[in-house]
């Protein structure tokens, strides 16, 4: 990391300096937690043991449920830790091994999410096509992107970051090592590390956003174009789940990113950092076994075969 790098470990300010709320928080985030790897673990599980969720569209799922269980795994459990701990530390080179994963999966799932809402639009404004379209093959052509995307967009902040000296302080303003409060706390020029985080995280949001957006306007051009009421509410219900999730994903990139003030109010950001980086990750897959009556179909059919096996 370069001869003048003395600092060896970080400090986090985590979410309070009370033991007994920090107590109160462990509870309640070990809960959010547990719950998460069960949601998003049994969508997966559901997900490949049922025949009729074999589809694209379960398949773009399946991945980002793993990816919701990836990214939280990245924070949650140093979380969990510090938060029973006076000293809430982290090492150098663990601070920048959480930094580079959770870059990765974060960004992945924002290209996954982008291509979900395509996978919709084929769905709906190109039914007839829509397997030859989005076959097994490009299916995982998608999925390969996204990820490729993740790791070169991570890989150069991280190696952007590992060049500069820290001097001192150490101390970071959040619960994890988050790209902006971690860079703020070198001793050299981060006029680069600026730089590439306007230019590749807006790139990365444009790109995405633009997708999304484009696809659900000829979503919605299409589904006012059928003369059916119940075609139309069938049309929409496919897509209702995924749209929450888009809406949740991208509300909290922006609170957290496209505020003025954003580095200023570091206790809203860990707000949103908490809601971002720990819930979503658990809602994610509540969101779609609730909404979504192929999934609740999938889990009553498990369900009923098991009562079946019981009987035997």
């Amino acid at each position: 990391m370069g001869n003048s790098t003395w600092v060896t470990e970080f400090i986090l300010t985590g979410l309070t300096e009370d033991p007994h709320l920090q107590l109160i928080l462990f509870v309640i985030f070990f809960a959010v937690y547990a719950v998460t790897l069960m949601g998003n673990v049994g969508m997966i599980v559901l997900i490949r043991t049922s025949p009729q969720l074999h589809t694209p569209m379960y398949f773009f799922l399946t991945s980002l449920s793993f990816l919701d269980t990836c990214y939280s795994t990245t924070v949650t459990p140093k979380l969990l830790s510090n938060l029973l701990k006076e000293k809430k530390s982290i090492s150098f080179a663990s601070c920048f091994t959480q930094f580079y994963f959770y870059g990765v999966f974060a960004t992945t799932e924002c290209y996954l999410l982008a291509v979900m809402a395509y996978d919709r639009y084929v769905a709906i404004c190109n039914p007839l096509l829509y397997f030859i379209t989005m076959s097994q093959r490009k299916c995982v052509q998608l999925i390969a992107v996204a990820y490729i995307a993740g790791i070169i967009n991570t890989s150069i902040h991280t190696m952007a970051a590992s060049r500069l000296s820290f001097c001192g302080p150490n101390i970071i303003k959040n619960f994890y090592c988050e790209g902006p409060p971690l860079v703020a706390l070198s001793c050299s020029d981060i006029s680069l590390n600026y730089l590439l985080v306007f230019v590749l995280v807006g790139f990365n949001l444009i790109i995405t956003s633009l997708t999304v957006l484009t696809s659900y306007t000829y979503i919605l051009v299409t589904i006012l174009k059928l003369h059916s009421a119940a075609t139309r509410r069938k049309a929409f219900s496919t897509c209702t789940s995924h749209l929450m999730v888009i809406i949740i994903f991208y509300g909290c990139l922006s609170f957290m990113y496209a505020r003025p003030s954003s580095r200023q109010s570091y206790h809203l950001d860990q707000m949103a950092s908490v809601f971002y980086v720990v819930v979503t990750p658990m809602l994610n897959p509540l969101i779609y076994s609730m909404r979504n009556q192929e999934v609740r179909g999938a889990f009553r059919s498990i369900l009923e075969k098991k009562n079946h096996f019981q009987h035997f």
